[in-house]
């Protein structure tokens, strides 16, 4: 492979890591449409593939970080994440009988839907110390399920997804399914990065890439964290704009 689409690729690796340090969320669904518009991917498939397995990489680090911090609720993230693996293997099966173009169309609408979802407010209370109850069961496995589904057939993380519904399924607090969340979208992205590499469509070069790049953006923001803390709404609509801008140029093309 040519030099010139894996520096491409470590740009927007760099840019995603970035703003989803930054955000927290929101900043994978970026990769699909860089890898097909400026690194030049024709294939709508392997672009989603190729970034999922991007998105499992950078996820699984985060969840690292997590996980010592003691922030990650395994029992009821655990539940989620296996009823959504489920559902993760069968929408991406789902995307590869879908016509590229269509795919894409889809796409773009699922990043309008992201990107109004970083506009709702944030609620912060909850439960920091909840614990895995039998009732629980009939609220996470579903929701898991759904969100997984959405997952594997966009190829995005779904964390937007995963959040909310690990929140309303057992009340813990934002930073609790924050942290939790990365391990539904570990497995959601690896899941469905397997299924396309097995059909062929994952594009390895790429995907070195976008992982080398997300680790140096991942670095960059760091400080920049700290100084958006005071603008963090302004800053955060800023970043929703750009990704329905996107989503409008997907549509349009």
């Amino acid at each position: 492979m040519a030099i010139e689409p894996l520096l491409l690729a470590a740009l927007g690796g760099a840019l995603i890591g970035l703003l989803l340090t930054l955000f927290g969320g929101g900043g994978s669904v970026l990769a699909t449409p860089w890898l097909i518009y400026v690194v030049g991917v024709t294939d709508t498939h392997a672009a989603i593939g190729t970034s999922a397995a991007a998105v499992a990489v950078n996820a699984a680090t985060g969840l690292a970080a997590q996980a010592r911090a003691g922030r990650v609720k395994w029992p009821c993230a655990s539940i989620f994440a296996a009823a959504g693996l489920i559902g993760a293997l069968a929408g991406a099966q789902l995307a590869k009988q879908v016509d590229g173009a269509a795919l894409l169309r889809w796409f773009a609408v699922m990043m309008i839907a992201i990107a109004l979802s970083m506009l709702l407010p944030k609620r912060s209370a909850g439960d920091p110390d909840v614990h895995f109850t039998p009732p629980m069961m009939a609220k996470l496995a579903p929701l898991g399920l759904l969100v997984g589904l959405a997952a594997g057939f966009f190829g995005i993380g779904g964390g937007f997804l995963i959040a909310p519904g690990l929140m309303a399924s057992t009340g813990m607090t934002l930073a609790n399914a924050g942290a939790s969340s990365l391990v539904s979208v570990t497995l959601f992205g690896g899941a469905t990065s397997a299924s396309y590499a097995l059909a062929g469509q994952l594009l390895w070069p790429l995907f070195g890439a976008l992982v080398a790049g997300g680790a140096v953006g991942t670095a960059l923001a760091l400080p920049l964290a700290r100084r958006l803390e005071s603008r963090a709404a302004l800053a955060r609509a800023l970043f929703a704009m750009l990704v329905i801008a996107v989503a409008i140029y997907i549509l349009v093309k």
